[in-house]
């Protein structure tokens, strides 16, 4: 019974891995989709840090950051989110042309399927902001091995909650227009008031509230810990509430994977 078990697992993994491994192909065989998940952050981070860079001091912890160095985690963060949340159209694409259904009918549970679409999402979003993060030390940021490991568990945990809520969206919209401008709805006001743009601190009371329920402020509250910055949140309280947020939205995807009796064309 239990190889029989043990058999079935591994099935499921192998499926798993099969479709993140397809992700993860599909996204480099699209050369403008990688230049654009990277570029665009870091033309955001360039003309606004730039900018604003005369006008703009951040107070870290008694010392004064300008504001290139300021935005950059702000940046990082920006190709996490949408790289992570863009990747989950692949699977209104794979819908309308045929393979989902081939896919849905096969003998693999649906958990395993939300596994290895978020999975490979996650792969495509981590490996995009790695490279943003190694880009760090020409900004003033100096990391210790400790700080810099943390930084990458803080972009991989983005990216796998972020990964999720848009695989969560994707099963119930039925075309890539649709799925933009909800994400765009989504997306850009959690990023805004992440404190990716401006701190916290500066800001009045009632969008402090939403920054707090804002669950991309304490990805960004970890980002900054492990490059040495200071941030309004406690790390560990953070690295709680993002984990606690992960679980639910990778639930939240499975949830709506299972209720989905009829796809929508």
């Amino acid at each position: 019974m239990s190889t029989v078990s043990a058999s079935c697992f591994l099935d499921e993994m192998l499926a798993a891995w099969t479709l993140c491994e397809r992700e993860v192909v599909r996204f480099l065989r699209q050369r403008a989709r990688v230049l654009a998940a990277i570029g665009t952050p870091l033309l955001f981070w360039a003309v606004l840090g730039s900018g604003l860079g005369r006008s703009f001091r951040v107070d870290n912890g008694g010392a004064s950051d300008g504001y290139l160095r300021y935005f950059f985690p702000g940046a990082i963060l920006m190709t996490v989110l949408f790289t992570a949340i863009f990747s989950a159209i692949s699977l209104i694409e794979d819908r309308r042309e045929g393979f989902m259904q081939g896919v849905l009918v096969a003998p693999v549970s649906r958990f395993a399927i939300v596994l290895g679409k978020v999975l490979g999402g996650t792969l495509v979003a981590t490996a995009q902001g790695a490279l943003m993060l190694a880009l760090a030390p020409f900004c003033g940021f100096r990391p210790s091995l400790g700080g810099a490991a943390l930084a990458v568990g803080a972009i991989l945990l983005t990216a796998f909650a972020m990964t999720c809520v848009g695989v969560a969206f994707a099963w119930r919209i039925a075309s890539v227009q649709g799925f933009h401008a909800v994400m765009n709805l989504v997306l850009f006001p959690m990023w805004l008031l992440s404190g990716a743009l401006f701190p916290a601190s500066g800001a009045s009371g009632w969008i402090r509230s939403l920054m707090a329920i804002d669950p991309a402020t304490y990805y960004l509250v970890l980002l900054r810990a492990g490059l040495g910055d200071s941030a309004p949140f406690d790390p560990a309280l953070s690295a709680g509430i993002g984990i606690v947020f992960a679980g639910a939205a990778y639930l939240t995807a499975w949830r709506m994977a299972c209720r989905t009796k009829q796809i929508p064309q």
